[in-house]
């Protein structure tokens, strides 16, 4: 038998393994100058743990109504999970160009972890349209974790008031799945309202139809072409104890904005989740957007630079596009914007604002003017 003498100081056999693992990285990154490693693992197994960006390969989509579709998403092991309630940024590739764009999960965690998104097709929407009517299973997204903070508390309260309108069940379907999916369903009173178009542009209407069967939900479903609209002054009627429900909302601009008043005038409880920013602001007079190569953009004074930039087919960083998350955050140096949200102009003088101009959020912000972006 031969021994083996093993000198205090030796390499440990971990280490060793590292160097060596380091060396062949080094080598493997030479032979394909100019990609590395990693951007052929990134194409041959794009959802493997620790590339380069967080993607998804789209499993299936599923329509839910003529104009709206699920589209369930394998993300990549870097998916950091979710709480139900929550939002995810993805990003797809419509005629070369990347484009990203904001919606909620739709479900609670899944054994399979896969994750879900359901889109509505909005008129002139490019990425909602590209995801509802062109993608199809085997489609790469890129993806950003889940954000946001429209979740149910823990512990849950006894008795709930869910109101949504159109696509803003798309949050609320998630919190109630987690909800009816769990071994010991929660003793919960919950009223859900809901407000579509028609009964056939009512999204998950057979799903929330039958967990009013099963007695988990009282439902209120109402169809604007025969109801109208949904008048918040009669919640009081609809639901007698109002008062002792904290009311979680998500929907149109204008039935968020009259929730507020009403609860703010009784001392109730609202959490709302909006997919647009409140535009408070009356349009300014527009003017030409210039970027750091060259390029330029006419600009109403209506809408945010990042509309105009990407309606031109121009790739812009974003986010949640509501002037929260800073993820569309550019510098100005020089010009003005308006912030339509409150009207507020932010203004960038060459020699005055530093050299590196001022930050703005082009999600919220139009053309006040002429106006030069360093992107």
């Amino acid at each position: 038998m031969t021994s083996v003498a093993v000198t205090r100081g030796a390499v440990p056999t971990g280490t060793l393994r590292r160097t060596v693992a380091d060396r062949l990285r080094q080598v493997a990154d030479a032979a394909l100058t100019p990609l590395d490693l990693d951007d052929v693992l990134d194409h041959v197994h794009p959802l493997r743990r620790g590339g380069s960006d967080l993607v998804g390969r789209v499993v299936s989509v599923t329509p839910e109504t003529e104009q709206s579709a699920t589209i369930l998403i394998k993300p990549g092991r870097g998916w950091s999970g979710h709480v139900p309630g929550q939002y995810l940024r993805v990003g797809v590739d419509v005629d070369g160009v990347r484009l990203w764009r904001t919606y909620s999960l739709t479900h609670g965690p899944r054994a399979d972890r896969c994750i879900s998104i359901t889109v509505k097709a909005i008129d002139g929407g490019v990425v909602s349209n590209h995801l509802v009517h062109r993608t199809r299973p085997g489609t790469m997204l890129q993806l950003a974790q889940a954000d946001g903070d429209f979740v149910l508390p823990d512990p849950l309260p006894a008795k709930l008031l869910l109101v949504t309108a159109g696509s803003g069940i798309t949050p609320v379907i998630g919190m109630l799945r987690n909800l009816f999916s769990r071994a010991e369903i929660p003793d919960l009173d919950i009223v859900l309202i809901h407000s579509a178009l028609a009964q056939a542009e009512v999204i998950f209407g057979a799903e929330i139809r039958d967990y009013a069967a099963r007695g988990l939900i009282r439902l209120e479903e109402l169809h604007t072409d025969t109801h109208g609209l949904l008048d918040v002054d009669t919640l009081t009627e609809r639901v007698p104890d109002l008062a002792e429900r904290p009311t979680y909302a998500c929907g149109p601009a204008g039935l968020l904005d009259a929730l507020e008043v009403h609860h703010e005038a009784r001392g109730l409880t609202l959490h709302t989740e909006r997919f647009r920013p409140v535009v408070l602001a009356e349009a300014g007079e527009g003017g030409t957007v210039t970027f750091s190569d060259g390029s330029t953009l006419e600009a109403d004074g209506a809408t945010p630079l990042l509309d105009v930039a990407e309606g031109a087919g121009r790739l812009m960083p974003s986010g949640c596009r509501m002037g929260i998350c800073m993820g569309c955050v550019l510098p100005m140096t020089d010009g003005a914007v308006r912030d339509l949200r409150n009207g507020a102009l932010t203004v960038a003088v060459p020699g005055e604002t530093g050299r590196g101009g001022v930050p703005i959020q082009t999600c919220i912000s139009a053309a006040a003017g002429d106006c030069h972006l360093d992107h």
